[in-house]
């Protein structure tokens, strides 16, 4: 058990380090850049635009929430569209403003039982849930590497490895790259036995994988909305292989949810792949890490009251050892 507790505090403890050093490579590149620059590129976007893309990121939101909804449907789970709603959205404030106490996933299971739900098929919804949003990025990938080779190619070099974790010296990366390894094994294990609820139920798999496509589509063209506001067109296609790549620099665990690295990997991507000016590659990164966290505020309206009752579980005597295990 203090082993346990030692390498939580280590992964912590690294992850910290990753977060500072991965943010303070970006403040560096604004420094350069020009602050005032980049808060001019803000201002050039105008508020008409950026509540558009607010509202945008909003309706992927919601699609993320109904991909949940038709898993726990098809698992034979009673719950409402509105109840998947809450959980949803307190997860996603948990993760962006409680990143190193409260998991969302975590709060979302904690909360089956409140609900009355199965924990069972739950947890194997959340995993579900999570590798389907992750084929629908895998969808899009190619367009990413199609485009990473031909840079690659054209400069003859290749991307910096820095950026998504991995170390120069061979001893040094055994441990990082054995732990991820580790992690899609443990992955796909627990999707093959999550999926046989839902192969029984095609049709609810192909439904979330549906909701999955709408999230894409209106975060994409959020971001394309972003981006022709700065004067920076890119097709539709190049936007969504480019933030395939992003997407799975920063699924590497090496910061807190993704901090720094996605505005890190996003700013390389899109300014040296895409061919987009540091400058609104630089703004883009803050304006979708504000509007991520704009979007998950209604979720601080649901996390108190969730939190209320888990301790109430806790406290509650007998039924107290059950619900610390959840």
């Amino acid at each position: 058990m203090k082993q346990l507790s030692s390498q939580r505090r280590w992964v912590l403890v690294l992850r910290v380090t990753g977060t500072l050093l991965t943010l303070g490579l970006v403040v560096r590149w604004i420094s350069q850049q020009g602050w005032d620059e980049i808060l001019e590129s803000v201002g050039q976007i105008g508020w008409p635009l950026s509540i558009l893309a607010l509202l945008m990121l909003m309706v992927s939101r919601m699609a993320v929430v109904a991909r949940w909804f038709v898993l726990l449907q098809g698992a034979g789970n009673a719950a409402s569209y509105w109840e998947a709603a809450r959980l949803t959205f307190a997860g996603m404030f948990a993760s962006n403003f409680l990143p190193t106490t409260i998991g969302g996933d975590v709060l979302r299971l904690a909360a089956a039982k409140q609900l009355q739900l199965d924990r069972i098929t739950c947890a194997a919804s959340l995993v579900v849930d999570r590798l389907v949003a992750m084929a629908g990025m895998v969808l899009v990938l190619p367009v990413g590497l199609v485009i990473l080779f031909q840079e690659t190619l054209a400069a003859g070099s290749i991307l910096p490895f820095c950026l998504v974790g991995a170390p120069s010296g061979s001893d040094s990366g055994q441990s990082p790259w054995r732990s991820v390894r580790a992690r899609i094994r443990r992955l796909g294990v627990r999707f093959l036995e999550a999926l046989k609820i839902w192969l029984r139920r095609p049709a609810s798999l192909a439904g979330a994988f549906g909701f999955t496509l709408l999230h894409m589509l209106m975060l994409f063209s959020m971001i394309g909305l972003l981006l022709g506001a700065q004067g920076e067109e890119l097709p539709f296609l190049h936007i969504a292989g480019m933030w395939s790549l992003v997407y799975f620099i920063t699924l590497i665990p090496i910061s807190i949810n993704g901090l720094g690295v996605q505005e890190l990997s996003l700013t390389y991507v899109f300014s040296q792949l895409g061919g987009v000016s540091m400058q609104a590659a630089l703004t883009l990164a803050l304006l979708i890490r504000t509007l991520f966290w704009l979007a998950s505020l209604p979720g601080a309206f649901f996390l108190p009251a969730l939190l209320s009752r888990k301790q109430e579980e806790l406290s509650s005597g007998p039924e107290a050892p059950e619900g610390r295990g959840a």
